[in-house]
C-alpha cells in the first residue's frame, strides 16, 4: 500500500482559541475552572476526545448546550493533517503528518503478534546531532506541541480502524524525530495522556521514552513520571560516546548512570532498556561488547542491539549478521537480556526522517502549498 493524498497545509490555529488537545486532565481541570465549570468536565472531555475520537463540541451530548456553546466559542480541538501514507511489505505503516508552519513530521505503526507499536515523533529534526542518525543531518526547526504528540496516538488509531483490519496502537515509544526530553512539557503532557485511564490507557510498561542522555531532564523524569525508560547509549566509553553521541560531551556516562539508577529506584520498573546502533569497525569488537557489560554492570538492563539503517549520505555502514550475532553472544555470556532489533519497514525509507524529507521536499514545489515554510519557535 503506497498513497499520497492531495497536499494541503495543516489547518493554522484559530486566534483566541484554546487547542484541548495540549491539555491532560489536570490542564483541562484548570481550564474548565477558569470557565467556572466543575473539575468532573475534564473527564468527560477525555473521553470524547481521546476514547470516542469525537472533536465535534456539539455531539458531545453528556455536555450541556451552554458548555457546548462556550466551547465554541473559545476552543478547538486541532489535530496534524495527512500527507503522506506507506504501508512495507511487512504491514509496518508510516505516516507523513503536516504541521503549522508548513513543518513534518513522521509517525510510524509496526504490527507484531498480539500487539501493535506506534513509533512517534516529539520534534520537528533534532539538535543532538548524533551522527548515525537521518533525522539529526536535517537540523532542528522546533518542539512539538503536546497537540502534535498526542494527536499522532489519536490519528494513527483512526486510521487503523478505517482499514477494518482489527489492528491497535497497544504500545507508544517516542523514538521518532526528535529529542523527547528537550520538549520535557509537552511531552510529559502527552504521555500523561497516553497512561490516562480516561483517555489511552495505555499501561505505563507500555508507554517508552527514549533519550539520548540530557541528564537534568531525566532526573526531574524520575519525579514526574514512571513510564518505561529507554537510553540511546551507542558506545561503551566516554571517548567514542563523545564522537557519536555529542551530547555525551555535555553528559557524560558516569551522570548519565548515576541518573538512570535514580530512575530505576523511584519507579516500579525493573529494567532499563538500553538502545546499541551496530556500526560496522566502529562499535562492534568483542572488546566493546565486554567493556559495555562491565559498563551496565549492576543496572538491571536489557540491551537492544539495533542494525544500522542507512540513509543518503551516511559515512556509516551496518555491521554484518555475524558480527552482530557475536556481540550479542557475548553480552548474553556476561548475564544481559539482549536482543536484536528486526528491521522493519526498510521498503518504505525505513530510517527515521528520511521519508519526511523527501515529502517536505515535494510539500514546498507544490503550488497549493502557497510557501517554503517558516520556523516557528
Amino acid at each position: 500500500m503506497s498513497s499520497a493524498p492531495a497536499i494541503e497545509p495543516a489547518r493554522g490555529a484559530t486566534p483566541g482559541r484554546v487547542n484541548l488537545l495540549d491539555l491532560d486532565r489536570q490542564g483541562l481541570r484548570d481550564f474548565f475552572a477558569g470557565l467556572g465549570e466543575k473539575p468532573f468536565r475534564a473527564v468527560q472531555l477525555l473521553k470524547w476526545l481521546h476514547q470516542r475520537r469525537v472533536t465535534d463540541f456539539a455531539a458531545m451530548t453528556d455536555l450541556s448546550k451552554a458548555v457546548r456553546a462556550r466551547l465554541a466559542e473559545c476552543a478547538e480541538a486541532r489535530l496534524p493533517s495527512p500527507i503522506f501514507d506507506q504501508e512495507s511489505r511487512d504491514g509496518t505503516r508510516k505516516w507523513v503528518l503536516s504541521l503549522d508552519g508548513g513543518n513534518a513530521i513522521e509517525t510510524v505503526f509496526i504490527p507484531e503478534a498480539g500487539r501493535g507499536t506506534l513509533c512517534v515523533s516529539s520534534q520537528v529534526g533534532c539538535a543532538l546531532d548524533c551522527k548515525f542518525c537521518s533525522t539529526a543531518q536535517q537540523g532542528f526547526n522546533r518542539n512539538l506541541t503536546t497537540a502534535e504528540i498526542i494527536g499522532q496516538v489519536w490519528f494513527a488509531q483512526q486510521a487503523l480502524d478505517a482499514e477494518g483490519r482489527d489492528r491497535r496502537v497497544t504500545n507508544v515509544v517516542l523514538m521518532g524525530m526528535g529529542e523527547p526530553l528537550a520538549n520535557y512539557r509537552n511531552v510529559l503532557a502527552a504521555t500523561n495522556l497516553m497512561v490516562d485511564q480516561h483517555a489511552y490507557g495505555l499501561s505505563r510498561r507500555r508507554v517508552t521514552l527514549s533519550t539520548s542522555g540530557l541528564v537534568p531532564n531525566l532526573r526531574r523524569l524520575a519525579d514526574d513520571s514512571d513510564i518505561s525508560l529507554a537510553v540511546s547509549l551507542h558506545a561503551p566509553n566516554d571517548a567514542l560516546r563523545d564522537e557519536i553521541v555529542p551530547v555525551n560531551q555535555r553528559y557524560p556516562l558516569a551522570e548519565l548512570l548515576d541518573a538512570c539508577r535514580l530512575y530505576v529506584e523511584r519507579t516500579p520498573h525493573h529494567r532499563i532498556t538500553w538502545e546499541y546502533v551496530m556500526l560496522d569497525g566502529v562499535n562492534d569488537s568483542d572488546e566493546h561488547a565486554r567493556e559495555l557489560a562491565r559498563l551496565l554492570e549492576g543496572i538491571p538492563s536489557k540491551i537492544n542491539l539495533i542494525p544500522f539503517n542507512p540513509f543518503p549520505g551516511a559515512r556509516y555502514r551496518c555491521s554484518s549478521r555475524e558480527r552482530i550475532e557475536r556481540f550479542s553472544a557475548l553480552l548474553q555470556r556476561s548475564g544481559y537480556i539482549t536482543t536484536v532489533r528486526r528491521t522493519r519497514g526498510d521498503d518504505i525509507d525505513g530510517a527515521c526522517g528520511q521519508l519526511v524529507g523527501q515529502v517536505e521536499d515535494r510539500i514546498r514545489r507544490h503550488p497549493r502549498w502557497g510557501g517554503t515554510g517558516e520556523n516557528r519557535a
